[in-house]
């Protein structure tokens, strides 16, 4: 972890990533505005993204998918995680198919909205293939989480031809991928915001009859776009509090364009213009060929997860950078990136760990997930029945390093809330 630009005046909370790519592990990552771990999860695959902080029945939760992913297309599940990193719900994709990497949202009223990618057979002579070839279309699926039961359905290929899009035909009998939905979002009571990466357009699409109430960029937009509005191979397409929409533009293919943005859009629907009202562009500029988001934070700052580039940065109001992150080194990514607020109560006691030279001891404690430590106190006596405090140290990163003149045979330590509250105590350990 190597931060850019020390935090200033950030919102409040920690970040979070899934690295993933070539990592030695893969999991869900807690991380202070240092670079710090708070909480880190190894997972036995390393397919593993979009994790975040949401809100299920009225309660903060930890949400991620994983499973096997295969040039952007996943198939996997979604996990629900509690307070004290205890999995609470497993949510899989309803109907005989597989839940894809791209979205895992959980609406107020307890459903999740996901993303599914389903091989179809369609004649692709029109495009300079085969009769029978295959098709990769979009489906957006609504489940309720308890029962897992379907509540709404829509499928790219019925509404979206192939037509519109700006991937190329596969050479060889790969499915064609023509669509590639990236992101559901809310928009209203009856509508569902819809990014397509292959077809350079969000659609607004109607849960009532699964209509397409129009289509913002693209071969066939609706909308007259403004200068400085046009976006490529974009991702995160989300309605805001002001109305107003913002994109990340990947621009992975504009001629002449070596940089992604967020862009934020005036969508008028009755005059069916699309005005640029900002954009965000990080200094130096990045160029995303895939992947990316951006997350509205209080106070009118913005966070940004750059994608395939392996940053996270945080704007204020004025667009100036406040933050700015780099993780792991190589062909390493998140597909997002976030900001929360988040309050861990591990169910695991703490850890210590001894280095010993003569009369002198160094403790090493740690927590992992653990949120309200402040200070770490040392116990130390003749054994585990007999221990007496040693020493207090103020907490310091993920493993707290603390120096005891003592050349005492047993060892613990007690984690303390910063009114001086125990909050837990590990297992004693010997010299």
């Amino acid at each position: 972890m190597s931060v850019r630009t020390p935090a200033h005046g950030t919102a409040p909370g920690y970040v979070f990533l899934a690295p993933k790519k070539d990592v030695d592990q893969a999991g869900p990552l807690i991380l202070d505005d240092r670079g710090q771990v708070v909480w880190f999860d190894p997972l036995s695959t390393h397919g593993v993204t979009d994790f975040r902080v949401q809100t299920y029945s009225g309660k903060p939760v930890l949400t991620w998918w994983q499973g096997q992913s295969d040039k952007g297309i996943g198939d996997g599940h979604y996990v629900i995680m509690d307070d004290h990193y205890r999995q609470i719900a497993t949510v899989q994709a309803g109907n005989g198919l597989h839940g894809d990497i791209h979205e895992f949202l959980i609406t107020p009223a307890n459903t999740a909205l996901i993303t599914v990618y389903r091989e179809i057979p369609y004649d692709l002579r029109p495009w300079g293939g085969a009769r029978q070839g295959k098709l990769d279309e979009g489906v957006v699926q609504e489940l309720d989480i308890a029962t897992g039961r379907v509540l709404f359905e829509w499928h790219s290929a019925d509404h979206v031809d192939p037509s519109e899009s700006y991937e190329p035909l596969p050479k060889d009998a790969t499915p064609w991928d023509y669509f590639h939905v990236n992101s559901i979002d809310p928009d209203g009571r009856d509508r569902l915001l819809v990014s397509a990466r292959h077809t350079h357009a969000v659609y607004a699409i109607r849960k009532s009859d699964g209509e397409i109430h129009w289509r913002l960029g693209g071969k066939q937009s609706d909308f007259r776009l403004g200068p400085g509005t046009r976006f490529a191979w974009q991702h995160d397409a989300r309605r805001q509090p002001d109305g107003t929409v913002r994109v990340f533009d990947n621009a992975a293919s504009e001629p002449g364009k070596a940089r992604s943005r967020v862009l934020v859009l005036r969508v008028d629907e009755g005059r069916r213009t699309a005005t640029l009202v900002r954009s965000f562009i990080r200094s130096p500029p990045l160029l995303s060929t895939s992947q990316g988001n951006a997350q509205l934070l209080p106070g009118g700052h913005l966070f940004v997860g750059w994608g395939s580039k392996p940053y996270a940065t945080e704007f204020d109001r004025a667009g100036e950078m406040v933050f700015d992150l780099r993780f792991g080194a190589g062909r390493v990514d998140s597909y997002r990136a976030f900001r929360f607020p988040w309050t861990g109560r591990p169910t695991t006691r703490p850890t210590v760990a001894l280095r010993t030279d003569g009369d002198r001891t160094t403790v090493y404690a740690s927590w992992n997930g653990a949120t309200e430590v402040a200070r770490w106190r040392i116990l130390a006596g003749p054994d585990a029945q007999h221990l007496s405090p040693a020493a207090t140290a103020a907490k310091s990163g993920f493993e707290t390093k603390v120096a005891v003149n003592s050349d005492a045979e047993t060892f613990a330590v007690e984690a303390l809330a910063a009114n001086r509250r125990v909050l837990g105590r590990s297992a004693a350990v010997d010299r």
